[in-house]
């Protein structure tokens, strides 16, 4: 597809030489074709650009289907609160940071992670815990000092030992 339209790129400059040459015409009308033709170039180099992109928009519309199937594959589901109320205690700039922290101890500790951890080392796969990102904004909704004093959580559990926790339904 390049070496064709590269081909009439080449053929379509003799003829424009050819003109120029045969009608005399002034070596500035010559420069200024030239310049035509390589701004058509660059144009057709900016669309050869774009169509790569287009598979890796396919590629992320993969990705949701990926997720929906890890859903179906849940063997553990659970919803806890998360009290964050400790997370006051700590100064204002650090506040969020530190409830963060404490849902991932949380988590960690009422999933069985660090019992899965010891049990995968063997096998070198690492159990995850992966925070949604409604999660996440929940707790940095209000700002860095000001997080929530608890908060309502989904933790599903999938085959593999990977824990997602998404934000529960209704908040």
């Amino acid at each position: 597809m390049e070496k064709e339209a590269k081909e009439e790129q080449v053929s379509e400059e003799a003829q424009a030489e050819e003109e120029v040459t045969d009608a005399g015409v002034s070596e500035e009308k010559a420069a200024e074709e030239t310049e035509e033709i390589l701004e058509e170039e660059t144009a057709e180099e900016t669309v050869e650009a774009e169509e790569p992109t287009a598979p890796a928009e396919e590629e992320k519309e993969a990705k949701p289907r990926k997720r929906k199937e890890e859903e179906e594959e849940i063997v553990e589901e659970r919803i806890y609160t998360i009290p964050l109320g400790k997370a006051l205690v700590r100064p204002p700039k650090k506040r969020a940071p530190r409830a963060m922290q404490m849902i991932r101890a949380f988590i960690t500790k009422h999933m069985k992670l660090e019992m899965r951890v010891e049990a995968e080392e063997e096998k070198g796969e690492l159990p995850k815990l992966v925070i949604s990102n409604d999660v996440n904004e929940k707790v940095w909704g209000k700002g860095i000092e000001k997080p929530p004093r608890k908060i309502r959580v989904r933790a599903a559990k999938d085959k593999e030992g990977n824990v997602t926790l998404y934000l529960a339904e209704g908040e």
